[in-house]
């Protein structure tokens, strides 16, 4: 059974956010709120832990996930980012987007092959925030959708009664807005709108 804590999203106590620093540097799996509802964070060379996500939401083996990054110069570390693709990610972050990228070298291999792009996304919330300032890297990320609550909206007591099997740690800090992120393509030179969610686009 995965541990659960609770802890507000605004203000989040150091000692919690160093916890579940701990649990993911010790090579666990979380789950945890964004602006744009729940998601699964793992260590980016976790293998073990990604193939758990993969299991769990019964995805592709070759299933390509999202780096959940802080900053800009996070980005940069993964994803190669042309001058007007970062005016645009500089517009629009912190907040609920994710990005299409070409991959850079240091995106390790997640199957046979290194992936050519990548997701990428830097959420809007405090508690990712802390957790990403204290980990001091970026994290992998899935949201979490189960096969069987597709479309379904879940609160947090439904999400843990529904995870707490398959991972190591669940962080609740209450309710999250229930949308899917606006995904943007900018591997072209010009951004293309692959799904709308909670972002705004008036850009294109």
């Amino acid at each position: 059974m995965s541990e659960r804590i609770e802890l507000r999203p605004v203000g989040p106590k150091p000692r919690l956010i160093e916890h579940i620093v701990g649990v993911l540097v010790r090579g666990g799996l979380i789950a945890y709120p964004t602006d744009s509802g729940y998601a699964l964070g793992w260590r980016s060379k976790n293998r073990r832990a990604r193939e758990r996500v993969v299991r769990m939401r019964q995805l592709d083996a070759g299933h390509y996930f999202t780096y959940c990054c802080r900053t800009l110069s996070d980005v940069s570390r993964y994803a190669t980012v042309d001058n007007w693709a970062h005016r645009l990610v500089r517009q629009l972050t912190p907040g609920p987007y994710t990005f299409v990228l070409p991959a850079t070298s240091k995106v390790p291999r997640m199957g046979p092959k290194r992936p050519t792009t990548i997701g990428i996304r830097i959420p809007n919330h405090e508690v990712v925030q802390a957790i990403l300032a204290a980990i001091d890297e970026p994290i992998l990320s899935s949201s979490l959708i189960l096969p069987e609550s597709e479309g379904e909206i879940l609160d947090t007591e439904d999400l843990y009664g529904a995870t707490y099997q398959d991972i190591d740690l669940f962080v609740d800090a209450g309710p999250c807005p229930m949308e899917p992120t606006t995904l943007i393509d900018l591997c072209s030179d010009r951004p293309v709108v692959l799904r709308h969610g909670r972002g705004v686009v008036d850009f294109c």
